[in-house]
């Protein structure tokens, strides 16, 4: 071994001990005749000093050191002098006296300094990145990655699950977004695909017998390019036999507590998390994964606004619009540049305008109209003052923001809006993860063309009491379906599934697949199902996700080895790449040049 022990592990019990270690150049500082080097690995950083009275020879040597390069030295460690000490480090009050050294790999300057403060644009830190984990801070959150996949791993086998690998090379099939395709060599013009999910596979893992499956998984989705979204991301995977709804939920929700409060005890975490439908949620927030983290609930004042004579609230309300609204607490002393600059912010996500309600500070008793401002305040009466203020709980100082338009886009903005308020409010606790799993979700929605298509996937199944409007009205049929929502953001979706081939054709039925479209995508599935497939449900759950909250990360790419850009490139291997022309023969493919727009 080029070491005895790791940088960080160096401590008093080997004080003038004779030791090896071995590590990366850090830092290197003269002072006269002496070397001070700051050696690193994982484990951490350890001082070592070389003096020519020791070995001349390896101080000469130890003068030609520059950073990152690899070196093995041998020595004794000694405490150091008082008042040198560095608290920062847990080898602070050691170094090492290094009486020889073997140079095992020199290096480049490097693009840029190995340190956690340093400021590297994203570009240079992804081409080099085998640089930029070598930085403490990427060290430690793929190391908590770690943990967290381990913790998962010792649950679930206690809780006798199974891992299972499925195939990478599967079937192309719908699955929400584009497949990425392989061609095959063997079959001229057949293609794999990379998997969006195992979820076909670990349904049949039911059909078989193992009850309970768990899976660290890797997807692979051609979607459109987003700010933070990668062409491949990893995925707890899971499915149970014989289970109901609250069964999958309960064994996620337990896993996720014990997981949390395992990683970081600093976390504010309920020990039961809520429950809410998906109705209730976009009632009072809107959006089908709010962060509960603050209240900001909206009121539906449709009914208030038939009452109020402006043309532009009545003209709205012809066209099946609605009107809500939601309250900032204390924020009476927005001047008017603020409320233009909260309009603009609302526009761009849609909607026609921001109407407000501004209520003075100072109010005894009841608030009457000439104790407020806003755009439409001409054309209230008090009863429709009284009305909002009553529906909303509005109290001096604070302000109503109301949208109204088509209930989508009222939603949408005023959701965005809800965020906005929370963040200039300071009313989110950073070190509070607040659960929520949103359940019955409409198993169908229209798409562009009017046609109906499942709001998550195909294979969810329809609540056993609204079985009857599938052939009545596909669009309230509610789904045996739930998300896991975290602090505004979706971390997983489960399902009770379809195990009644009937039914399941049912469903694709209602989606438009012809006989045929359904025995060539889903025939084997539902061939498995003639041969006794238990009531089964299980979730996705996304690990890249998870873990960068956990690290109080924004990005995924943070806690991600090897990311791809957000224009799904890669920038150290240089993919997606061109292939020889002898491959592309072999493969029988003809890349088409694209015509210049």
């Amino acid at each position: 071994m080029h070491r005895d022990l790791m940088c960080g592990e160096v401590s008093s019990t080997v004080i003038e001990k004779k030791i090896k270690l071995a590590g990366w150049v850090s830092k290197r500082r003269d002072h006269g005749q002496l070397i001070f080097i700051d050696l690193r690995d994982k484990s951490g950083i350890m001082q070592i000093v070389f003096n020519p009275e020791l070995s001349s020879k390896i101080h000469s040597l130890a003068k030609e050191l520059r950073s990152e390069w690899v070196i093995s030295v041998e020595g004794k460690v000694t405490k150091r002098l008082e008042g040198a000490e560095n608290p920062e480090i847990s080898t602070g009050a050691l170094e090492l006296l290094v009486d020889s050294m073997e140079i095992l790999s020199r290096s480049k300057t490097p693009p840029f300094e190995i340190m956690d403060n340093n400021e590297v644009s994203e570009e240079i830190r992804l081409k080099y990145r085998y640089l930029d984990l070598r930085r403490n801070s990427m060290q430690n959150k793929l190391k908590l990655r770690h943990d967290v996949t381990q913790l998962i791993w010792d649950y679930l086998s206690e809780e006798n699950f199974t891992h299972i690998e499925t195939p990478i090379l599967i079937k192309s099939t719908p699955e929400g977004a584009r497949d990425y395709v392989v061609p095959s060599r063997i079959k001229h013009g057949g293609f794999y695909a990379l998997p969006q999910s195992p979820q076909q596979m670990k349904q049949i893992l039911m059909v078989s017998g193992f009850d309970r499956y768990f899976q660290i998984a890797r997807c692979f989705r051609d979607e459109d390019l987003r700010a933070d979204r990668q062409p491949e991301h990893t995925q707890l995977d899971l499915e149970m036999s014989f289970v109901h709804q609250n069964d999958v939920m309960n064994l996620v929700e337990n896993l996720y507590i014990k997981l949390i409060k395992k990683i970081d005890k600093t976390i504010k975490i309920d020990n039961k998390f809520t429950v809410m439908t998906y109705d209730e949620a976009m009632k009072k927030y809107g959006s089908d994964k709010p962060d509960l983290r603050y209240s900001l609930e909206m009121t539906d004042l449709s009914e208030i606004a038939t009452k109020i004579e402006s043309n532009v609230i009545q003209n709205s309300l012809q066209n099946n619009s609605i009107l809500k609204g939601l309250v900032a607490k204390n924020w009476h002393n927005l001047g008017r540049r603020d409320f233009d600059r909260l309009t603009d912010l609302v526009k761009k996500q849609g909607a026609g305008g921001l109407i407000y309600i501004s209520i003075s500070e100072n109010i005894e008793g009841k608030i009457t109209l000439d104790q407020t401002t806003g755009p439409l305040n001409k054309f209230y009466t008090q009863e429709n003052l009284d009305e909002i203020i009553s529906s909303t709980d509005a109290k001096p100082g604070d302000v109503i923001f109301m949208i109204i338009g088509q209930e989508n886009i009222v939603n949408s903005s005023l959701s965005y809006l809800r965020s906005h308020i929370a963040k200039e409010q300071n009313l989110i606790d950073d070190k509070e993860m607040k659960f929520l799993w949103v359940t019955d979700f409409p198993l169908f929605e229209k798409d562009d063309s009017g046609s109906w298509q499942p709001a998550h996937h195909v294979f969810s199944s329809p609540h056993e009491e609204d079985y009857e409007l599938l052939n009545k009205d596909p669009g309230k049929v509610r789904a045996d379906l739930f998300d896991l929502v975290c602090n505004g953001v979706e971390l997983g979706s489960g399902s009770i599934r379809i195990h009644d081939r009937k039914l399941q054709e049912k469903v694709f039925d209602i989606i438009g697949y012809s006989s045929e479209e359904v025995n060539n995508l889903f025939g084997h599935l539902l061939e498995a199902f003639d041969y006794g497939v238990p009531p089964h449900g299980g979730m996705g759950l996304g690990l890249d996700r998870l873990v960068a909250m956990l690290c109080n990360e924004e990005s995924i790419r943070e806690v991600i080895a090897f990311p791809k850009t957000q224009s799904a490139s890669d920038l150290l291997f240089g993919s997606p790449d061109f292939i020889s022309d002898e491959q592309l023969d072999e493969l029988s493919i003809l890349v088409k040049e694209k015509e210049e727009e």
